[in-house]
């Protein structure tokens, strides 16, 4: 693989990049003309334009972009198409130019990306090639976020016209629909030797720095070779509900040194009874699981100011 150095230099002077866009997305389907016409205005040399309209075809529509040696995959989506993405970038000699239009955008926040199109695509042009940790669940790479509990619920829940309307609050409402009836579990945590054990609703490992749209701790980030497990709330169902307002409203939240969290490179998960994980919104393998932290397993297009360890 070439250096990020030789990497950036060449994103910026040949631009030669495929343009992936999930048209179902929040934000895909309405901003997509102004998608192309931001890039084509960039002067990318484009080797395709691959829209998604079909989830279930996103893993062949990427796999025909990266098909034709881009140098820059750019994908425009929300984080279920980031991270769906990224497993197809990881490990090769491309990189991953994000352009934020779902809900949440926790992906984006955590590689320090504008949120609006036209500053997004400038990272693109002015930014540099980083390389980032991927997460791994068992055997599936993932971006930012698993978690288990009441979340798994919400992501088959959460009705799209809400999320379009209220954004990322539409999450914590819902959430807060499905409590009343959620019954706590005990999960076993283990990670760096030292086994944890919790009554909870709602238990997270996260690689990226967001969670919700909400920063998780001042300083945990999504290259730092590091896992952050913690939980919202407790077995008591209102002191879920009052975390989960405080952070809907004021996204507070502490440091990893004085919080809640348990951290480590690899983290066991045992749940009883033994639960779904939600991967970055795909709900597919169940407790136990190992997941891991693989340092610099992709390299993604960052602004010129992100601390690239």
């Amino acid at each position: 693989m070439r250096s990020k150095a030789d990497h950036t230099a060449a994103i910026q002077e040949h631009r030669r990049a495929a343009l992936v866009v999930n048209t179902r997305s929040r934000r895909g389907r309405h901003h997509y003309a102004e998608v192309l016409r931001l890039v084509e205005a960039a002067n990318f040399r484009l080797t395709g334009v691959h829209p998604i309209t079909d989830p279930s075809r996103l893993r062949d529509i990427v796999e025909r972009a990266l098909s034709a040696g881009p140098d820059l995959l750019i994908a425009g989506g929300g984080d279920g198409t980031l991270s769906s993405t990224i497993k197809h970038v990881a490990g090769k000699d491309v990189a991953l130019g994000a352009l934020p239009l779902g809900t949440t955008n926790n992906f984006a926040r955590s590689l320090g990306l504008p949120l609006d199109l036209q500053g997004a695509v400038r990272v693109l042009t002015e930014g540099k090639v980083a390389d980032i940790d991927l997460g791994l669940c068992g055997d599936r790479p993932f971006a930012n976020l698993a978690s288990f509990g009441v979340s798994v619920e919400v992501a088959g829940t959460v009705r799209p016209w809400l999320k379009r309307l209220l954004g990322r609050s539409a999450y914590p409402l819902t959430a807060m629909t499905i409590l009343p009836g959620h019954q706590p579990f005990r999960a076993y945590i283990t990670a760096d030797g030292r086994r944890h054990e919790l009554l909870t609703h709602q238990l997270n490992i996260a690689n990226g720095r967001f969670h919700g749209g909400w920063q998780i701790a001042r300083d945990a980030g999504i290259d730092n070779r590091t896992l952050v497990a913690y939980q919202l709330g407790s077995g008591k169902r209102l002191r879920l509900i009052g975390e989960t307002l405080v952070r809907a409203t004021t996204g507070r939240w502490r440091s990893l040194a004085g919080g809640p969290f348990v951290t480590g490179r690899e983290i066991l998960v045992e749940t009883d009874p033994p639960m779904a994980a939600d991967i970055d919104g795909e709900v597919r393998l169940r407790t136990p699981l190992v997941i891991k932290t693989i340092p610099n397993g992709v390299r993604v297009m960052v602004p010129q100011d992100f601390v690239d360890r």
